[in-house]
C-alpha cells in the first residue's frame, strides 16, 4: 500500500474560458505548466472544466424559453471534447513536458450524447483512462448520460493509486466502497463549485478521506457573472454564485490546505503516503474493519 514516498499535489480552482473549448484548453496548458513549475507531480482540475459546467437552467419551460436551453446545449456540445482526440493529445503532451500526472473534468461528446467525464493522464502523457459520472442529479439529467460499471476505476500512476468521483457521487455509498476495494490511495473529488453545496462538499470530502483512509484532492469550479459574455442568452436567467471550495485533506479527514472560496487559486500540499497506513491502524475499511465474514460486495463488471 505504501512505500514511504511523498509528492506535491495541486488542486486547481479556476474558471474556464466560458463555453470556449479552444480558450479553455489553452488555459489548462498554462496552469499545468505553472503548477509543475511549483513542484506539483499531480495537478487536478474541476468538474466539467472544458468548456464549462452547465451552470444555467437546463430544463426551462416551453416555447421561447425552451429554445434558449436548447441553444445553450448545442453550444456546449459544439465545444465539448472527443476522447481520444486532438484536445486530449495536447493535454497529454503538456503533462509529459511537465512530468506530472493530470486529472481533469470535461464534457465528453460521443456522437450526439454528452458525458460528464474525468480524464487521467500519466507523467509520460499517456491517457490512462476515464471515469464517466454514474448518476447525475436534478436537471443535470437533461445534459449528461450515465456511466457504467467500467467507469468505476482506480489508476496506477507514478505517484500512487488515483481514483475520482464527481460531486454527489460522493453520496453513492456502494460506489465509494468499490473505489476503496480497488486500492485507492489518492482520491480526486471534482465539483462545480456551487455555493449551495459548500457544506456538503466539505463534510462529504472529509468523510470520504476518513472512511476510506485516503487523501482527498478537492478541485472545485469558480466563476463570476463578469466572466460570462453578454451574448450568452441565459446569462440573465442564471444566478452566478459559484465560489469554489477547493482543498486537500489527509486520511484522518483533516484539511492540509483550504478550503478556499471566492477566487482563482492553485492550492498545494505534500502528500505523504505513509499517513494512509497510520490511519489504517485504526480503521481499515476494506481490511480488518470490514468484516468480510458477514458482508459481501460485488461489482457487476
Amino acid at each position: 500500500m505504501s512505500n514511504g514516498k511523498s509528492f506535491t499535489a495541486a488542486a486547481v480552482q479556476a474558471a474556464p474560458v466560458f463555453l470556449d473549448k479552444k480558450g479553455t484548453v489553452e488555459k489548462v496548458l498554462r496552469l499545468i505548466k505553472e503548477a509543475a513549475g511549483n513542484g506539483a507531480e499531480l495537478v487536478v482540475f474541476p468538474e466539467a472544466f472544458i468548456p464549462t459546467y452547465p451552470y444555467w437552467p437546463k430544463d426551462m419551460g416551453f416555447g421561447a424559453e425552451k429554445k434558449l436551453t436548447m441553444d445553450a446545449h448545442v453550444e456546449l456540445h459544439r465545444n465539448s471534447v472527443e476522447v481520444p482526440g486532438e484536445d486530449t493529445k495536447r493535454i497529454g503532451e503538456a503533462a509529459r513536458k511537465a512530468k506530472t500526472c493530470v486529472v481533469i473534468g470535461v464534457n465528453e461528446k460521443e456522437g450526439g450524447t454528452l458525458y460528464n467525464t474525468i480524464l487521467y493522464f500519466g507523467t509520460d502523457g499517456t491517457l490512462l483512462g476515464r471515469h464517466r459520472k454514474l448518476m447525475s442529479i436534478d436537471s443535470e439529467k437533461c445534459v449528461w448520460a450515465n456511466g457504467t460499471a467500467e467507469d468505476v476505476r482506480v489508476f496506477d500512476t507514478a505517484v500512487g493509486k488515483i481514483g475520482g468521483l464527481f460531486c454527489y457521487e460522493h453520496h453513492m455509498t456502494l460506489e465509494k466502497y468499490a473505489m476503496f476495494t480497488k486500492g485507492e490511495q489518492v482520491h480526486v473529488g471534482l465539483w462545480g463549485g456551487h455555493s449551495f453545496v459548500k457544506d456538503t462538499m466539505d463534510f462529504a470530502s472529509r468523510q470520504y478521506a476518513f472512511e476510506g483512509q485516503v487523501f482527498v484532492i478537492i478541485s472545485a469550479g469558480f466563476i463570476e457573472e463578469s466572466m460570462i459574455p453578454d451574448s450568452f442568452p441565459l446569462k440573465e436567467h442564471t444566478i452566478w454564485d459559484y465560489p469554489g471550495g477547493s482543498g486537500i485533506i489527509n486520511p484522518r479527514g483533516q484539511y492540509i490546505v483550504g478550503p478556499v472560496y471566492g477566487k482563482e487559486e492553485i492550492l498545494y500540499a505534500e502528500i505523504e503516503l505513509d499517513q494512509i497506513i497510520r490511519a489504517k491502524t485504526v480503521i481499515d475499511s476494506v481490511g480488518h474493519f470490514s468484516r468480510p465474514d458477514i458482508f459481501r460486495f460485488e461489482i457487476m463488471e
